[in-house]
């Protein structure tokens, strides 16, 4: 599985002339590693919800003045290394600083519902900081993909697809997945063909996570790193 040489990253684009590109490419970087730092920051340094929150804001604020995205050097660490890192050092800095009431200037780059990861911290039943960090960056990872596929197959007047995809492929349990007949009665449509549009879409889909990690790595070998962990497939 190849990917054409001439595709720009989330993470090249940061560092764009072009203000727009490069104001979409913070945005969809903040938009998935939002949760993620969030946690960071409320685990690693036992911050309260609504300071976490604040000191996050802040630090994409902090970020974009300094130019940290586009500062990467992918020869040296993975992208999330590097943030966590960027994080850290911003969060010492604004606690020694003792400036929590100015952070952000009231710059919000994307809408996160804070009460949402408050759920799954609080359901996790463990406070390792880097399981979490990955867990949530997993979680945007596979929340965007299907995001992703959801205006895809709109688009392509696919929506059936993507329904039986949804009630089978990304149910909560074992137990609330229903059964490929199921599906088919509920639709009236043959198993067969429910069969057939799973296997399609699941591989749009997969084909859509591989294409969001790419999005947000900076180098091949990051990119097939990422997606031997995620989807623990080997890609060319």
């Amino acid at each position: 599985m190849s990917f054409p040489a001439t595709h720009l990253s989330l993470i090249q684009r940061v560092g764009s002339v072009d203000a727009e590109t490069r104001s979409r490419a913070q945005e969809s970087l903040a938009a998935v590693y939002w949760p993620a730092i969030y946690a960071h920051i409320r685990l690693t340094h036992r911050q309260q919800p609504a300071d976490a929150e604040d000191l996050t804001q802040g630090f994409f604020v902090d970020a974009l003045r300094r130019d940290l995205f586009a500062r990467y050097d992918s020869s040296r660490a993975r992208f999330r290394t590097y943030l966590r890192t960027c994080v850290d050092s911003y969060v010492a800095n604004s606690m020694e600083a003792a400036a929590r009431h100015k952070r952000g200037g009231g710059v919000h780059f994307v809408s996160i519902d804070r009460a949402d990861v408050e759920t799954r911290l609080a359901m996790a039943g463990e406070s390792d900081p880097d399981q979490i960090f990955q867990r949530e960056w997993v979680r945007s990872v596979f929340t965007i993909a299907v995001s992703r596929l959801g205006e895809k197959y709109k688009d392509a007047g696919r929506q059936l697809h993507l329904t039986l995809f949804v009630r089978y492929d990304l149910a909560e349990s074992a137990m609330s997945r229903p059964t490929y007949a199921t599906l088919a009665e509920e639709h009236g449509i043959p198993v067969t063909q429910v069969t057939n549009w799973l296997a399609a879409t699941r591989r749009d889909y997969r084909m859509i996570v591989l294409d969001t990690l790419r999005d947000l790595t900076a180098s091949e070998e990051e990119f097939r790193d990422e997606a031997r962990e995620l989807l623990g497939i080997d890609v060319e």
